[in-house]
């Protein structure tokens, strides 16, 4: 097929007051386009994969796209290999990580999507593993991959489900943006686009675009964090990782 790559990463699988997908369904269908006719999915970040093979391909099919589920595939890396578009759910994302190391995947996607050109649709744990590593997940590590370094497919990281800080709450913990700040106290660590949920992101080649109902909130290691509304061009963050060491 061959193209430049194309992701949608999204924030979130379900938003308040919606169904499964329900508030980015029209995205899915604009960026799936009619050219795909099935979706190769990956339930690896949930334990019972089968009941949730069934809710996403009820989705996808209301779209008018087939959906197989890669855990039922005898051969996971052949299915890669054929699929026509992934898309990678939501759940917990060290158990998505360390499955699709455990499976061969890593390299067999990043293939797939940055040298063929296949779409690649992330939500949640599923948008956290197409970024450089998951250290910027909110999950518990409940299991242990054999690296947080994952797919790659954007030179930087996100937090899905992003919190702004509650000024009524009496809770004492650290906020999201304080865990954020404390990663960048780390050497060379990349910049983060904390996503809240509504929010989501489309890459075309080297053009990225906030898109969705709510904004983002930008961190720079040694920066000031910034605000963005849907529609902000974030391409620069694409530009590889000099942002890195700024």
């Amino acid at each position: 097929m061959g193209g430049p790559r194309r992701l949608l990463l999204v924030s979130n699988s379900t938003l308040h007051g919606g169904g499964y997908l329900g508030h980015c369904q029209e995205h899915i269908k604009s960026f799936l386009g009619e050219k795909v006719k099935r979706v190769l999915f990956v339930p690896y970040a949930l334990h019972d994969r089968d009941a949730y093979a069934r809710t996403a391909r009820a989705k996808f099919e209301s779209l008018g796209y087939g959906l197989d589920s890669i855990h039922e595939s005898c051969d996971p890396v052949e299915a890669v290999r054929k699929s026509e578009a992934i898309f990678i759910g939501g759940g917990n994302t060290f158990r998505l990580l360390k499955a699709l190391y455990d499976n061969s995947l890593i390299q067999e996607i990043r293939k797939r999507v940055l040298e063929d050109g296949i779409p690649y649709m992330g939500s949640s744990a599923g948008t956290n593993v197409a970024t450089i590593s998951i250290n910027t997940t909110n999950d518990m590590p409940i299991v242990y991959p054999p690296s947080l370094q994952a797919l790659g497919l954007v030179p930087f990281n996100i937090n899905p489900h992003y919190l702004d800080p509650d000024v009524k709450s009496s809770h004492m913990g650290e906020t999201r943006e304080e865990r954020i700040l404390q990663y960048h106290e780390e050497p060379n660590t990349p910049p983060v686009l904390g996503l809240r949920e509504g929010a989501m992101l489309l890459v075309e080649g080297d053009k990225a675009t906030l898109q969705g109902v709510t904004g983002a909130r930008l961190f720079l290691r040694g920066k000031k964090p910034t605000e963005h509304e849907p529609g902000t061009d974030f391409s620069f963050l694409l530009i590889d990782s000099n942002l890195q060491n700024l």
